[in-house]
């Protein structure tokens, strides 16, 4: 059998820690991040929580309805940012739920 520690008395990454925690800590960011939009263009906007909310959520999601737009300079820079890091924490979110689901399958399969 073999010692899963890199030798320094750490195991390794594959003891399941990641595993384990991943997701809550991806779907923490992700609801983080949600939560920043919502606050920033509430803030920046003046729109209601829920339309505020929203347009988070469709701008991080890329679906873009175009019913609510951001008019001033600096919540059009915000949203460049916001999608950017958005964007990308909502896919890491979504591909982990999948390959989770994938893992589960092979699984059971």
């Amino acid at each position: 059998m073999t010692d899963p520690s890199h030798g320094d008395g750490q195991p390794a990454a594959s003891d399941g820690i990641w595993d384990r925690y991943s997701n809550q800590m991806i779907a923490g960011l992700a609801l983080l991040v949600l939560a920043m939009g919502t606050v920033g263009y509430r803030l920046l906007e003046d729109w209601s929580w829920v339309d505020a909310f929203y347009f988070s959520a469709v701008a991080v999601t890329t679906v873009g309805f175009g019913d609510l737009a951001p008019s001033t300079d600096a919540s059009k820079l915000f949203t460049v940012l916001y999608i950017f890091s958005g964007v990308a924490i909502i896919t890491l979110f979504l591909n982990d739920r999948l390959r989770r689901r994938e893992r589960r399958v092979n699984q059971a399969g």
